[in-house]
C-alpha cells in the first residue's frame, strides 16, 4: 500500500573498525567508552549485493547536514562481512502482537510483513507458530510470500518463527518458516534464578542440557539459521550465561539474543552485559550477538543503542515500540538514533533501513492494531514536527535546523503547508492520487475510486482537506479487516426529550441486507445493540475512545474500540504458556461521531469473525429485528 521510494546511487565508504575490551573496564565506565574507533578502514571493500540507499538530514552540530547510508552486506547467518553493519530484527508481528487488543488477522500480518520488507528490515519475526492454528498459517503465508520476494538488489528478509525449547514447538516453527528463502528458528529458555526456580522448576544443569539439545534438534531439521535467547538474561548469573551460551554455540546456534525481558537494566549496565558476553563466552566470534530490550523503565531504546555500542550487531525492535506490558525498543527511535549519531559517536554503525518508509509503516501498524501513537511519541508522534511556541516558530521560519534535528521528509512525513497542492471540493482524481503518493500511499484503482468519493463528500462540508483528513480516509478505507459486515445505513434519535433509538442496516458478505432497531442509554449504545441483534455474536466492549483528527468543529473523528467475544479465539503466550482469550480492536473514521463509532465496532467484529471463520446470516433478502 505504501509507495516504494528510490534514491540516488553512490559509492560505498570505508568503515571504522570497532573493538571492545570489556574485561578491562571499570564497572562504572560509560558504555560510550566501550568503543575503540580507528580512522583507518577495517578491511578492503567487500562485494555487496543488496543496495538499500537513502540520505537523511540530521542537524547535529558535529556532523555534516547529510549522512549517506551504505550498502547492505551479503547475508550470512552467523557473520556480517562489514563489522559496522547492524541488523534490524523486527518483532512487531510476534512480541508487538502480544499487546492487549493488538490481535491481527492473517491478512493484516501479511500486509504488515510486506511493508516491513519495503522498510528494509533484515529479519521479520513473523509470529509464534505453536500459539494457534491462525498463528501457524500466518507465519507460513509470510514465509511463502514475503520470504521469497527478492528485490532487484538481492534483498529478501529472513523470516523467523519463535518457539519454546521443546521439540513440538521447534518442529511447528520449522514447518511454518521453511518455505522462506532464508528461514530462521528462534528458540528460548529462561536462565535467571527466579525463573528457573519458580517457572521452570529446573536446575542449571537441566536448563543447559535442554538448550543444547533443542538447538541441535533445530539444526537437525535442516534449519541453518538458529537463534537462541536466554530469557531474563538481564537478571541471570554472568558465569552461567557464559556457560550456556557457549554450549548452544557448539550445538549450532548462529545468533545469540540477550533479552532484558523485564526491562530492569540501565544503559551502562546493559552495555557492560553485552561487552562481558562478547569477552567471556567461548566461540562468540562464530555468532552474532543480538539485543531485545523491554521498556518497563522507559530505557529500551537507550539500552539497545548501548548494546550496539558494546558489540551487538542485531537489534530486536518493534514499530511504534508496541509489545507486552510497556512495550519494546522502538524501531524508529533506534534507527534514527544510529542514523544521526552513527558517524560521530558510534564509530560508523549503520543499518539497511529505508527511513522514508518509517511513517507509513507506523500508520499501518497503528491502524491495524488499533493502538494509537501518543502525540508526543518520538519520531512518529503527531507533535514530533509541530512547533507552537512563538520562539520556536520564529527560529523555524529562519532555519528549520534551529529546532529540528531530523527533516520530516526523511521518515516519509510531509507537512501539508509545504506540499504545493491544496485539495478542496473542486479537486479531481489526479490531484488526489498525486497527494496520496506524496504521503506514501500506493493504492489500486478500486481503492482510489472509493477514497475519491469519500473525499468529495468530506470536501463538500469542509473548505480545505488536510493531510490528516486524507490519512484518516485512507485508514478507514484501506487499513480494515476483510469485510464480513458493512454499514449501509444508520439513523439515530436522541436527546433530552426522547428515548435514544437507533436503526441499523448492515450488508453481509453475501450481499444481503439486514436491519435491526434498538434502544439504549445513548445513540452509540443503542446503535451497538442494534448491530448485536444482526451479528448475533455476544461480545463484551472493553474499551471505547474517540479523537478528532484535525482542529475545528468540522473535524473528522476517529474511534477505537476493543472487544472480547464470549466464545472468542484463544492463543498460547510464548513466555508463560498461558492460554488467553484474544481481544480484537477496530477503528472507524467519519465526520459523524456516531457513524465513526459504529464503523469501529463493525471493524472489530469483522476482525473477530475473520479469526472464527464465521459467515453472516443466511436468511431472506432483508431481515428486520426490533428490540425493546
Amino acid at each position: 500500500m505504501a509507495a516504494i521510494f528510490t534514491t540516488p546511487k553512490f559509492s560505498p565508504t570505508p568503515t571504522a573498525s570497532i573493538s571492545t575490551s570489556s574485561h578491562k573496564l571499570n564497572p562504572k565506565t560509560s558504555h560510550h567508552s566501550l568503543l575503540n574507533v580507528s580512522s583507518k578502514p577495517a578491511h578492503p571493500p567487500f562485494p555487496y549485493t543488496s543496495a538499500r540507499r537513502t540520505s537523511v538530514s540530521c542537524s547535529h552540530p558535529q556532523q555534516t547536514p547529510t549522512t549517506t547510508m551504505r550498502r547492505r552486506p551479503d547475508y550470512i547467518p552467523n557473520r556480517i562481512p562489514d563489522p559496522s553493519y547492524v541488523r534490524i530484527f523486527d518483532t512487531t508481528l510476534r512480541d508487538g502482537e502480544q499487546s492487549p487488543g493488538a490481535s491481527l488477522t492473517s491478512k493484516e500480518k501479511l500486509d504488515i510483513a510486506r511493508q516491513l520488507a519495503r522498510l528494509g528490515v533484515d529479519i521479520i519475526e513473523a509470529g509464534f507458530p505453536a500459539a494457534s492454528k491462525d498463528d501457524f498459517e500466518a507465519v507460513k503465508a509470510i514465509a511463502t510470500d514475503v520470504g521469497n520476494a527478492v528485490d532487484k538488489d538481492g534483498y529478501v528478509p529472513v523470516i523467523c518463527g519463535l518457539s519454546r525449547c521443546n521439540e513440538k514447538d521447534i518442529r511447528t516453527a520449522w514447518e511454518a518458516v521453511k518455505y522462506a528463502k532464508r528461514p530462521r528458528i528462534h528458540t528460548f529458555i529462561a536462565t535467571s534464578a527466579i525463573h528457573m526456580e519458580y517457572k521452570l522448576r529446573k536446575t542449571k544443569e537441566e536448563v543447559i542440557e535442554i538448550a543444547r539439545s533443542m538447538v541441535r534438534f533445530a539444526r537437525s531439521l535442516g534449519c541453518e539459521d538458529v537463534e537462541f535467547s536466554p530469557e531474563d538474561a538481564g537478571r541471570s548469573d554472568r558465569e552461567f550465561l557464559y556457560e550456556i551460551l557457549g554450549e548452544v554455540i557448539k550445538a549450532g546456534a548462529t545468533t545469540l539474543n540477550i533479552p532484558d525481558t523485564v526491562g530492569i537494566t540501565v544503559p551502562s549496565e546493559f552495555g557492560k552485559l553485552i561487552a562481558d558476553i562478547k569477552s567471556n563466552t567461548p566461540g562468540i566470534e562464530n555468532v552474532i550477538i543480538s539485543t531485545h530490550c523491554q521498556n518497563d523503565l522507559g530505557l529500551s531504546t537507550a539500552n539497545t543503542v548501548a548494546g550496539a555500542c558494546a558489540g551487538a550487531r542485531q537489534l530486536e525492535v518493534t514499530i511504534n515500540g508496541i509489545g507486552e506490558r510497556a512495550g519494546n525498543a522502538s524501531l524508529e527511535e533506534v534507527v534514527m538514533t544510529l542514523r544521526c549519531h552513527g558517524e560521530d559517536l558510534f564509530g560508523g554503525l549503520y543499518t539497511g533501513i529505508n527511513t522514508r518508509h518509517i511513517y507509513t509503516t507506523s500508520k499501518m501498524v497503528e491502524e491495524y492494531t488499533g493502538m494509537f501513537v501518543q502525540p508526543h511519541k518520538a519520531i512518529v508522534g503527531a507533535n514530533a514536527f509541530a512547533h507552537e511556541s512563538g520562539i520556536h516558530q520564529d527560529g523555524m521560519l529562519k532555519h528549520k535546523g534551529t529546532y529540528e534535528i531530523i527533516a520530516p521528509e526523511d521518515i516519509g512525513f510531509e507537512r501539508a503547508n509545504e506540499a504545493g497542492i491544496v485539495l478542496g471540493k473542486l479537486s479531481g482524481r489526479h490531484a488526489l492520487k498525486k497527494r496520496l503518493e506524496e504521503l506514501g500511499y500506493e493504492l489500486d484503482a478500486e481503492q482510489l475510486e472509493n477514497i475519491f468519493w469519500r473525499f468529495k463528500a468530506v470536501a463538500d462540508q469542509k473548505k480545505r482537506i488536510t493531510d490528516a483528513d486524507l490519512r484518516a480516509l485512507v485508514s478507514d478505507e484501506v487499513f480494515q479487516p476483510e469485510v464480513v459486515w458493512k454499514l449501509h445505513d444508520l439513523q439515530v434519535t436522541c436527546g433530552t426529550l426522547c428515548l435514544p433509538t437507533a436503526t441499523v442496516k448492515l450488508i453481509g458478505v453475501d450481499g444481503r441486507a439486514h436491519v435491526a432497531c434498538s434502544v439504549g442509554t445513548g445513540p452509540v449504545d443503542s446503535a451497538y445493540k442494534a448491530v448485536d441483534l444482526i451479528v448475533k455474536e455476544p461480545v463484551t466492549l472493553l474499551e471505547y475512545s474517540m479523537s478528532a483528527v484535525t482542529e475545528g468543529i468540522d473535524a473528522i473523528a476517529t474511534t477505537r474500540v476493543l472487544i472480547r467475544g464470549e466464545n472468542s479465539h484463544t492463543a498460547t503466550l510464548a513466555y508463560t504458556g498461558e492460554t488467553v482469550h484474544r481481544t480484537f480492536s477496530g477503528v472507524g473514521s467519519g465526520m459523524d461521531i456516531v457513524v465513526s463509532s459504529v464503523k469501529a465496532y463493525i471493524s472489530a467484529l469483522n476482525k473477530m469473525s475473520g479469526f472464527k471463520g464465521m459467515s453472516p446470516l443466511k436468511s431472506g433478502a432483508e431481515r428486520t429485528a426490533v428490540s425493546a
